[in-house]
């Protein structure tokens, strides 16, 4: 009787590419979450300098309460997974399912990018600056866009050091294919190790997946103090034998978020299509009454005590016109699904 052996199981899985977490190490680790869901930050507002007066009662200026503005983050992200290995399953596979190696595959294949996406999205919505340009990036000009992306961290006195450049893989050809750059191919083996694939103005340049960066987004530029990635829950483990089952049961469960740390904003800049960025509203009305128009917007976010309405805790959802009981700086941004976040509108409004 003849022997079909191409029936039998091979012994090595043909699983898919996987990557370890192209954030890893690349985030700020200032703030902890330990034993808590939610924190709030509190940065505390400086005054501007006054000229010293030589005589009178209060000569260094009048004395005010330092304020603070604050920034709460709560983690949204609670995820897990499942599933079985048969253990008849796996025995007529030749074993090749061993639990230990499959839980991996699944943080691999599944947990990592869905977690990384999921940030670099979160970051790329409430950068501080979100640089429009008129279409993709070319190598003719992809360094002056990143010239022009560096100037808005340099403007916003973040660090020179632990910069870094998330670009797609076709971002990273046109950098290397510019006539205005060259050396890129030399540092690629001296920073492999470290996930990046060369340096340019400063930053660490690293190649993400193009799914990994929404459409009409080319580039983000960030500072490491600039964004958060804490992950409070991060429980994966295999149940043998578990009752009413004979083989493997895999577990996991992950409790994650992603922000941009308000007080550190300057420090992050996304390059995308400017035809895909959302309209700054519209400061209008007649004082102490405003109004806030961007159209096509699902979502405006005004304050009016000067804090940022993209990160502080004072922040209000528009739903008509405001009056206000005493003068003000109003500030309003604009949200809209597929759409990146508009420009800060800031405008003084005068009481009656």
């Amino acid at each position: 009787m003849a022997v079909n052996l191409a029936a039998k199981y091979s012994d090595k899985i043909a699983a898919k590419f996987t990557c370890e977490s192209y954030l890893k190490g690349r985030t700020s680790g200032d703030f902890d979450f330990d034993g808590v869901k939610g924190i709030k930050i509190y940065t505390p507002v400086t005054v501007p300098l006054n000229d010293f007066q030589r005589g009178g009662v209060s000569r260094y200026g009048t004395p005010q309460e330092m304020q603070d503005t604050v920034q709460s983050l709560l983690m949204t992200q609670d995820k897990s997974f499942t599933l079985t290995i048969d253990k008849g399953n796996n025995s007529e596979q030749v074993m090749v399912k061993n639990a230990g190696r499959m839980l991996n595959l699944q943080i691999q294949e599944q947990c990592v990018p869905v977690f990384d996406r999921y940030a670099f999205s979160r970051y790329i919505r409430d950068a501080g600056c979100v640089l429009g340009v008129e279409s993709k990036p070319t190598k003719a000009n992809i360094v002056e866009i990143i010239s022009r992306a560096v100037q808005k961290l340099d403007d916003q006195c973040a660090p020179q050091s632990d910069r870094t450049l998330f670009a797609t893989s076709e971002m990273v050809s046109l950098i290397r294919l510019s006539p205005e750059y060259s050396g890129v191919e030399s540092l690629s083996r001296e920073a492999l190790s470290k996930g990046a694939v060369g340096e340019i103005m400063g930053a660490s340049v690293v190649k993400v997946p193009v799914s990994y960066l929404p459409a009409d987004c080319y580039l983000l530029l960030c500072h490491k103090k600039s964004v958060l990635f804490p992950v409070k829950i991060q429980d994966a483990k295999v149940h043998r034998d578990p009752p009413g089952f004979s083989g493997a049961l895999l577990e996991g469960r992950f409790l994650y978020d992603a922000f941009v740390v308000g007080a550190c904003s300057g420090g992050i800049c996304a390059v995308v299509l400017s035809s895909q960025k959302q309209a700054a509203p519209a400061l209008g009305g007649t004082a102490p009454s405003f109004t806030l128009l961007s159209a096509g917007a699902e979502e405006i976010r005004y304050t009016a005590d000067g804090t940022d309405p993209r990160y502080s805790e004072s922040a209000k959802i528009y739903t008509g016109a405001v009056t206000l009981a005493e003068s003000a700086t109003v500030k309003a941004v604009a949200y809209a699904e597929g759409k990146f976040t508009s420009d800060v509108t800031e405008g003084a409004v005068a009481a009656a």
